[in-house]
């Protein structure tokens, strides 16, 4: 009796840890999940354990996978990690799949595109981040479309749609919300905001976007939900859309160029409304013809010659200025309006309204936050703006536990109690430059991260401390994926996976 009641304890204590390591692994695959731009509902909060502090190529590095050209970010369902590529030498466009595991790819669908897309030099064609549901994964093109994919790589189905034109180039990224794929596309070729059976590719709904498409939109931002409503941050406009049938809920003017995607923050959006003349320092001060002939007259004629004419800005951004195209110039030849190449003070005056008047069209930008449970028009009165300094252009905010972060060129890292809407503090990572990858947290650490490869770990909360500063030796545009306490860093040349 006693053997038996030993054998059975045994299988007993067998059967519970058989069962908890079960559990444990499918926890471990229900956290391998980062299901589209910047993870669940692109909050860029990452469930566990933060990855290491310090990390780079050889330190921490679990592997690495040379990859083509790409600014896509990583999605990641189970074992899978999903990106897109671009092979310049051949202009051809690619959907990878990657076993997060092994870091070996698990197989590569190219697409054929007519044509490439052409954007601003910090552009690329695969810039557009994929989504998964993890059984499927939705991959979107400028240059060619949408395409679905099943999880083992087989064409599920496509939607063909025109090349798209624009300034900044179309680096827009789907999501997928229950059983449809949601994808705001801006350009001059056409606008809108539309809504796909993620089975089978059928067009559920599409709302044509009466703004219109200007060559300094970027319209980059990726929609998100709020229970059954899609937020779209839109040209010049934040708005909601009912999921199921397309018809917008409400809607809010804003000077903005609709590059940061949205994020959540309790029963509020916040969105990072940025223009260009949005704050005074994107404007820099012209002098007066007295000021500009005591600098740079320098053969006495009371007039400025072309020689003698200095570079000025009518827009600049004077934080990450290493940046291609980072603004526009006072040109000579339209300040010379007579031709004789001299300009008198009169001519000086002229351009100076010009320029006035030019600027004077745009609106102050800012970090607003808007009632999700809003209505018709939303007035600006009815707006919160939580900041309207150092707003960034291009990297979204992103908040956690009270607080909304945001960080623009030069590394410039602004924290906001969103109660209050006090500004806690503004400091410097010590990550230099232009910055296109959005902020992500794990753990108790914001990660920030630079255009030249500078990854900074600041510590969350009022009282930031710098934790480290991990340089990739490559530049870095993509925002990375974080599960499980391992971080993938897309470099422009290369998939890392770094953790302990």
């Amino acid at each position: 009796m006693r053997n038996l009641f030993m054998k059975n304890s045994v299988k007993f204590i067998i059967l519970i840890i058989i069962t908890r390591m079960g559990l444990n692994f499918a926890n471990s695959e229900e956290m391998n999940i980062w299901p589209q731009f910047r993870g669940p509902n692109s909050s860029g909060v990452a469930e566990g354990v933060s990855p290491p502090i310090h990390f780079g190529p050889g330190n921490n590095e679990l592997w690495r996978l040379p990859l083509n050209s790409g600014h896509s970010s990583p999605c990641i369902s189970g074992d899978s990690l999903f990106v897109t590529t671009f092979n310049e030498s051949n202009k051809e466009l690619g959907v990878v799949c990657i076993s997060i595991t092994t870091g070996k790819k698990q197989w590569e669908q190219i697409v054929q595109a007519k044509e490439i897309e052409s954007g601003h030099p910090s552009f690329n064609p695969a810039s557009s981040s994929p989504t998964t549901d993890g059984d499927r994964v939705i991959a979107y093109f400028g240059s060619y479309g949408l395409l679905c994919f099943g999880i083992n790589g087989e064409k599920l189905w496509e939607v063909k749609m025109p090349l798209t034109k624009s300034f900044a180039g179309n680096a827009t990224s789907p999501a997928i919300f229950d059983n449809r794929v949601v994808l705001y596309r801006a350009n001059h070729v056409d606008h809108f905001l539309i809504a796909f059976d993620k089975y089978t590719g059928e067009e559920i709904w599409k709302i044509i976007q009466g703004e219109k498409f200007v060559d300094e939109m970027a319209c980059t931002a990726c929609p998100i939900l709020f229970e059954r409503t899609v937020i779209a941050h839109t040209a010049r406009s934040v708005q909601g859309y009912d999921l199921s049938t397309g018809a917008r809920r409400w809607i809010t003017k804003c000077a903005t160029t609709a590059t940061s995607t949205p994020v959540i923050a309790g029963s509020k959006v916040i969105v990072a409304a940025w223009n260009k003349m949005g704050e005074p320092i994107l404007r820099p001060q012209i002098p007066s013809f007295k000021e500009l002939v005591k600098q740079h007259d320098k053969d006495n004629t009371g007039t400025i010659s072309k020689n003698e004419f200095p570079r000025l800005w009518i827009f600049h951004r004077p934080l990450g200025s290493e940046a291609p195209l980072n603004g526009a110039t006072v040109r000579f030849d339209r300040t010379d309006i007579d031709g004789n190449n001299q300009i008198t003070e009169s001519e000086w005056l002229k351009y100076l309204e010009v320029i006035e008047k030019f600027r004077s069209r745009y609106r102050t930008h800012g970090l607003i936050r808007i009632d999700l449970k809003s209505e018709g028009i939303v007035e600006e009165n009815s707006i919160e703006v939580l900041a309207n300094r150092g707003i960034p252009e291009v990297p979204s905010p992103i908040y956690h536990e009270g607080y909304v972060y945001m960080v623009k060129n030069g590394g410039l890292l602004t924290c906001i109690d969103v109660t209050s809407a006090e500004r806690k503090y503004q400091i410097r990572t010590g990550s230099r430059g232009t910055h296109y990858a959005s902020p992500i947290i794990a753990g108790q650490h914001l990660f920030t991260i630079s255009g030249s490869g500078e990854i900074a770990v600041i510590t969350l909360g009022p009282n930031p401390e710098v934790l480290s500063i991990n340089d990739m030796n490559e530049n870095v545009f993509a925002t990375p994926a974080i599960v499980n306490g391992v971080i993938y860093v897309r470099t422009h040349g290369n998939l890392y996976a770094f953790g302990d």
